[in-house]
């Protein structure tokens, strides 16, 4: 397991992380992490590791794209002063491209999703014991719709980030199409953006798989 006694884990995003979480503090008891993997994260990580006693953060915002990150980055994450950051952005930055095509003030290209996001990651590495980066998803298993496309490309720059900056990284995308391999998208997401719960749950285990989590703990459990 990466993640060490007493350590603050914050998790940021868009609504997929959000999941009506608390604000503004997105932690604590009655549901203040959200309704999502963020909390199923919590959970597990609680329950099946209570000698390390991790504090688990959501600061998860509905709508946000990586501009929205940048713009509260220093309030939301450098101030929290966390161990562990975890990443999962740019649903958002494609979807406005599909459901707002008349509206390009609210794209955020390639070019500009990749180089905020680095910077991102740059500006916090010294600052932190590790980051997860996690790539945006699209619960579609034909790869040449053209939403998945897109969100594939920027999924690969989340990679190539991880590569050269050396995070932790999970590929959500690969996660979602293994299960995809028998279950039709809808019965994980009715818009194939905003997961049921099993699709937090494939999220969470992608996660977990991702900081060394030991399932085979939950087997010796009384």
């Amino acid at each position: 397991m990466k993640l060490k006694q007493g350590q603050k884990l914050l998790f940021i995003g868009d609504s997929i992380t959000d999941c009506d979480r608390a604000k503004p503090d997105g932690e604590g008891l009655f549901d203040a992490t959200g309704r999502g993997y963020v909390t199923i994260v919590n959970a597990l990580l609680t329950s099946v590791y209570p000698e390390l006693g991790i504090r688990i953060v959501n600061k998860g915002i509905s709508g946000n794209t990586v501009r929205d990150l940048k713009a509260r980055w220093e309030t939301d994450v450098i101030e929290e002063k966390p161990d562990w950051v975890a990443i999962m952005i740019g649903i958002n930055d494609v979807w406005r491209q599909f459901d707002l095509p008349f509206m390009p003030e609210r794209h955020v290209r390639l070019d500009e999703y990749e180089a905020t996001l680095r910077e991102l990651v740059r500006r916090t590495k010294p600052l932190v014991e590790g980051i997860v980066l996690m790539t945006p998803f699209y619960i579609e298993p034909n790869g040449a719709d053209a939403m998945r496309a897109m969100m594939d490309r920027y999924g690969a720059a989340v990679k190539r980030i991880a590569a050269e900056e050396g995070t932790l990284f999970v590929d959500t995308q690969a996660a979602f199409n293994r299960v995809l391999e028998t279950l039709y998208p809808a019965a994980l997401a009715w818009d194939r953006v905003h997961p049921t719960q099993a699709g937090h749950m494939i999220l969470a285990r992608a996660f977990l798989n991702a900081v060394g989590f030991d399932w085979s703990r939950m087997e010796r459990l009384p």
